[in-house]
């Protein structure tokens, strides 16, 4: 199995209360395993409020809904050793 690399990273934003935010992350591969995303250490599942997809095979994307004073912090994306933050 090829070595999933980070392409392009993700960048920071600032975004209003109650709007919604979306992250970026390229890899070098499509259908990369061992992907996650977190925000402030927590692993995010996709549900009603973070939608978690993937784009054109190698563009993942995640998109806070809605969010609030608590979801201030780092956000990771993490695909194999490999990690980026905003």
């Amino acid at each position: 199995e090829p070595d999933v690399t980070i392409v392009s990273g993700l960048k920071d934003v600032v975004v209003s209360e109650g709007d919604d935010v979306t992250f970026r992350c390229q890899v070098s591969h499509e259908n990369a395993r061992d992907v996650e995303w977190k925000l402030q250490d927590v692993a995010l599942q996709n549900n009603e409020m973070n939608e978690i997809s993937v784009e054109k095979g190698k563009i993942h994307t995640l998109t806070l809904r809605k969010v609030t004073e608590q979801d201030i912090g780092t956000v990771t994306f993490r695909v194999g050793p490999h990690t980026s933050t905003a």
